[in-house]
């Protein structure tokens, strides 16, 4: 009998199955599908099995590749296909029946289509097409907004996002790999902005927000009062456009400028709220805080528990101390100590009284 399938992505968060857009997006297409996975949530990446070093996930793909896979969700906005990031692994992560790994969201439900879990079967040639349109909407015009508020504006980055990382994630990680994504993060920015000219920061951010509002707008029409995009029963593109708005949408952002805009179209608000309710009843709790046990009196293990945990702490402070020191944070330089006056003098008398 063939292993289940397994899928690691990141835990929730915010009201949320899962903090993380690419990994949400991944679990909303499983539940409208229904596919038979094994979900492990996780805030440390280094439990995902993929273990591909960083800048591996970034592929090239063509014009001819999108029209290959019409309906798998490819991305044609950014030169880069990216994941969530990560030091020795990658999130969302599914590990197939026969122990291969799949990294990249779109390839991700491309192998569940192919293994008859298609949320798009009963779509149309021209609904496919319109999938691939709204695809390309999200990528080029409300991505590089999502990116900006969560991981650019440093009021939400401080108070919500690097907040939730620095309290999931396990030390030492929660220290330093929280800062190293929002540098990946800005690099993944400055290729969606590519094709803005515009020199003046200001002038950037108020045209991606205003370009991210008018997509707003779009997907509210579009919408309309129907259940999901394509009529009664969902759709890939449901899954994507969810997590974008989910994300927006439920977090507590200090510096809400487009999620005000989001809060106003009613029917895109109410379609969050439906699939959340339907699909993640019991999904979204907040990470949860460490139980407590009652004291029990000191067993014949207890010595080496305690042990254990010690050489973890100092293994945690070996492994910071040599990030820091590799990444040039903490340098240490060489210095010779300065003579007292006299003493080189004192040493050439040594020498003439010893000839």
């Amino acid at each position: 009998m063939a292993a289940p399938m397994e899928l690691f992505c990141w835990s929730g968060g915010w009201g949320l199955p899962s903090v993380d857009l690419d990994s949400l997006a991944v679990l909303t297409y499983t539940r409208f599908t229904g596919a038979p996975l094994k979900i492990h949530k996780t805030s440390n990446p280094w439990q995902s099995p993929s273990g591909i070093p960083e800048g591996q996930e970034c592929a090239r793909g063509g014009a001819g590749d999108r029209n290959a896979m019409q309906m798998s969700m490819t991305r044609q906005a950014g030169p880069c296909e990216y994941t969530s990031f990560s030091i020795s692994g990658t999130l969302p992560a599914l590990r197939t029946s026969d122990g291969k790994v799949i990294t990249v969201p779109h390839k991700i439900i491309t192998h569940l289509r192919k293994e008859k879990y298609n949320a798009d079967y009963d779509l149309s040639a021209r609904q496919g097409a319109d999938t691939l349109a709204f695809m390309s909407l999200l990528e080029e015009k409300l991505l590089p907004v999502l990116i900006h508020t969560f991981w650019i504006d440093a009021k939400n980055y401080v108070e919500v996002t690097r907040k939730w990382y620095a309290e999931a994630m396990p030390f030492p990680l929660n220290f330093f790999l929280p800062g190293r994504m929002q540098r990946q993060y800005m690099e993944r920015l400055q290729l969606l902005c590519g094709e803005h000219k515009s020199e003046n920061e200001e002038e950037l951010e108020k045209e991606l927000y205003q370009e991210a509002r008018e997509c707003l707008t779009l997907l509210s029409q579009r919408l309309g009062s129907q259940k999901f995009f394509f009529g009664d029963a969902p759709a890939s593109l449901d899954a994507f456009v969810f997590s974008h708005l989910a994300l927006l949408l439920q977090a507590k952002l200090p510096s809400g400028k487009l999620q005000a805009h989001l809060r106003g179209l009613h029917n895109l608000c109410a379609y969050c709220t439906h699939i959340l309710n339907l699909y993640f009843p019991r999904d979204g709790d907040e990470v949860p805080l460490p139980r407590q046990t009652p004291a029990a009196p000191e067993t014949e293990e207890e010595p080496y528990r305690r042990r254990t945990q010690i050489l973890s702490v100092l293994a945690g402070l070996a492994a910071m101390v040599g990030y820091a020191l590799l990444s040039g944070i903490v340098s240490i330089q060489r210095t010779s100590p300065a003579r007292a006056p006299g003493t080189r003098a004192l040493g050439l008398a040594e020498e003439d009284e010893e000839d």
